[in-house]
């Protein structure tokens, strides 16, 4: 038997920030049973946005056509993802030669949760005095005739070469992007809705825009559509089949209709209060069962399931078990649909705000045509920030733009803060930044 005094299991974002914030006063055992680093560096956000950079600029290059800019670059979709791989093939072992560097000590593979203090792997029983886990999420199951047909967000992101035809089965963040990404560079792309909102978590409004921003990159949106059966068709093709005749084929279909926790571990035996949404944990992310925590996408959350939330939660609980006792509390978390129009917010839901407008004042501005957006052709540019009243503060704000993701974070440093703040600092110009004033 081996003792440590915490075992941490997984070695994803969350994970790892647990791991390192105790590495130097504990002695830390971690499991992970695939790559290490998790989803995001190896087959999420990392790869995904490598190849977003290409698209992004080529979206750039269309834009300005007409404008003093003479032609788009073509993407190689080959060489780019010779790009991306030569990033993401380094992650695992440099993420494990860090861990090791740190004083960390690493298995491969899926441990066996014995009790509350104990695992068990390969025949060797390790004890801790803590538990975390860390085990993140995976794409869900498509549970109908021929599903094992489909493949996942993960395998887009390492294709060898770019099909014409793509079918993504879904309407939420991960089809959204990787759908742009695709028609970007150059296939005919189709969206399969099983409802008419895509993307439910954002305003109709926002999304409206980025809808019809695709709508012109020929992507094909497909709205109330129930599949029913999914079989081989023609050559490599596969079929979809639902309802009401509804009938489409391509050599590739992506199922991206959302993500299940990973658990791997006996928790009902243990006692361990989970649901379909994740293990449930309290103030100080533990468990039903003392000395067991878990963070990260796994846990049963009101919070984004995003890397900075899992790495945020990591942190916290390192150093709860460091002596630190106050209860996790969230700052602004800022949420992106990257693209080459963006979705992105902080703060109070803009849904939230429209039903409480004795509360919440809202300004909502079409800003295609100022300086800033017009400078880069912007199609459709929009800026809404919500203020509590009470307050003066500003309480949360909606962007739609290419550039979204840069001034969302602008806004994050301002949540919950006087907007005079805003008016007492110099900021470059011309900047996204410097219109900061003229949004409050």
């Amino acid at each position: 038997m081996e003792d440590y005094d915490v075992i941490v299991i997984g070695g994803g974002p969350a994970g790892l920030a647990a791991a390192n914030t105790l590495a130097a006063a504990k002695r830390v055992l971690m499991f992970e049973n695939d790559l290490w680093g998790g989803t995001c560096p190896n087959r999420g956000c990392d790869p995904k946005k490598m190849l977003y950079h290409a698209a992004e600029v080529r979206d750039a290059a269309i834009r300005m056509g007409s404008s003093g800019l003479v032609g788009a670059p073509d993407i190689n979709w080959p060489k780019l993802m010779a790009f991306k791989r030569h990033y993401t093939q380094n992650v695992p072992g440099g993420t494990e030669t860090g861990l090791r560097a740190a004083g960390i000590t690493t298995r491969h593979g899926q441990p066996e949760l014995v009790d509350n203090h104990t695992v068990r792997f390969e025949g060797a029983t390790y004890k801790a005095a803590d538990i975390i886990i860390a085990t993140g999420r995976k794409p869900a199951e498509l549970r109908l005739p021929g599903s094992e047909l489909l493949k996942t967000s993960a395998d887009f992101l390492d294709l060898d070469q770019l099909p014409q035809t793509i079918i993504f089965i879904g309407a939420g963040y991960v089809s959204m992007e990787l759908a742009n990404i695709a028609a970007t560079a150059g296939a005919t792309v189709h969206v399969i809705n099983r409802s008419q909102r895509a993307l439910r978590a954002w305003d109709e409004t926002s999304v409206a825009i980025l809808k019809a921003a695709m709508v012109t990159k020929h992507i094909h949106f497909h709205e109330d559509v129930t599949l029913e059966a999914i079989e081989p068709a023609c050559g490599k093709n596969i079929r979809l089949l639902g309802r009401n005749g509804f009938n489409l084929e391509a050599p590739l279909v992506i199922n991206a209709t959302g993500r299940v926790p990973v658990a791997g571990l006996p928790l009902r035996q243990l006692g361990i209060a989970a649901s379909a949404a994740g293990i449930k944990v309290d103030g100080h992310m533990q468990t039903s069962i003392p000395h067991i925590y878990a963070v990260g996408d796994v846990v049963a959350k009101d919070q984004p399931k995003l890397t900075p939330v899992a790495s945020f939660e990591g942190r916290y609980v390192g150093q709860h078990l460091l002596g630190a006792t106050d209860p996790i509390v969230y700052p602004a978390q800022p949420e992106i649909v990257f693209g080459a129009t963006e979705l992105a917010k902080v703060g109070v839901d803009l849904m939230t705000a429209e039903q409480e407008p004795n509360r919440y004042m809202i300004r909502d501005q079409d800003v295609t045509h100022w300086y800033t957006y017009n400078r880069i052709k912007e199609n459709a540019a929009r800026v809404v920030t919500i203020t509590d009243k009470t307050t003066q503060h500003l309480a949360g704000a909606v962007v739609v733009s290419s550039h979204a993701e840069e001034l969302i974070n602008q806004f994050t440093l301002l949540i919950d803060r006087p907007l005079a703040t805003v008016n007492e600092l110099i900021y470059g110009y011309p900047t996204m930044a410097s219109d900061l004033p003229y949004f409050l």
